[in-house]
C-alpha cells in the first residue's frame, strides 16, 4: 500500500460510510472491515476508527443495521443520525443523510490527540477540513479511487492531502474473500453481532447496504 506511515505516529480513521461503499462498489469488491482495521493497526498507533452513516429510522428493517451492529462490537466508533425526508422542486420525495458536519467536528476535536488523519472519502467538501487540520501540524491521507468511471475523489481534495491512497491498490489487503460464508443478517442483528455460539461473526457484506 502506497503512502507514508510511521510506527509511532498516532493514527485515526474517519470513514464516510456511504462514500466508501460507493467507491468499493464501483471497483467491484466488498470490504472486509476486520481486515481493514488490521491493516491500519499495523501501520501505526491506531487511536480510533470512526464510521459515519445515516439511517432511515421508520423502516421496519434496515439493511445496514447488521453491519452497524457488527462494527460497533468490533473496534469501530459508530456515528449515526436519522435521515431527513423532503420534497424537491419537482415534487419528488427525496431522502437526505449527509454526515459531513459530524465527521468534520470529530476530526477537529481529535486533532490534538493525533499525528495522522486517514480520511476515507472523495468528497471535495472536505478540502477545507484537510487544510485546517494540516495547519495544526497533522498529516492527512485520503483513501478513495481515481480508477472508477467517473473518479470517486475530487481533484481538489486529492491535491490538498499529504498522501492519496488508491482504493484499488488497497483492495487486495481489505477485500472480502468471495468464498467466505455468507453472514446471517437476522441472527447478527438479533445477537448484536455475535453468532449462536457466542463468537464474533464475520462482518456482514456491504451488499446488504444501501448508500445514504
Amino acid at each position: 500500500m502506497k503512502g507514508n506511515f510511521y510506527e509511532n505516529e498516532r493514527v485515526a480513521l474517519f470513514i464516510d460510510g456511504a462514500n466508501l461503499y460507493s467507491a468499493a462498489r464501483a471497483l467491484g469488491f466488498d470490504i472486509d472491515y476486520r481486515r481493514l482495521l488490521k491493516v491500519f493497526r499495523e501501520k501505526g498507533r491506531l487511536v480510533r476508527a470512526y464510521y459515519y452513516t445515516a439511517l432511515v429510522e421508520d423502516q421496519e428493517y434496515s439493511p445496514i443495521r447488521p453491519l452497524i451492529d457488527w462494527l460497533d462490537y468490533n473496534g469501530y466508533t459508530m456515528v449515526t443520525k436519522p435521515t431527513k425526508e423532503f420534497t424537491d422542486a419537482m415534487g419528488r420525495r427525496k431522502i437526505k443523510g449527509n454526515m459531513d458536519i459530524e465527521l468534520a467536528i470529530d476530526v477537529l476535536e481529535m486533532a490534538e490527540h493525533l499525528d495522522h488523519v486517514i480520511l476515507f472519502s472523495g468528497d471535495g467538501d472536505f478540502r477545507r477540513l484537510v487544510e485546517a487540520v494540516q495547519r495544526r501540524g497533522l498529516r492527512v491521507s485520503v483513501v478513495s479511487t481515481i480508477k472508477s468511471s467517473p473518479p470517486m475523489v475530487a481533484d481538489e481534495l486529492r491535491r490538498q492531502a499529504d498522501d492519496f491512497v488508491e482504493l484499488s491498490e488497497l483492495a487486495p489487503l481489505i477485500a472480502r474473500n468471495p468464498s467466505e460464508r455468507a453472514p446471517r443478517p437476522a441472527v447478527a442483528a438479533s445477537l448484536n453481532g455475535r453468532d449462536a455460539d457466542g463468537e464474533m461473526d464475520d462482518a456482514p457484506s456491504e451488499q446488504l447496504m444501501r448508500s445514504a
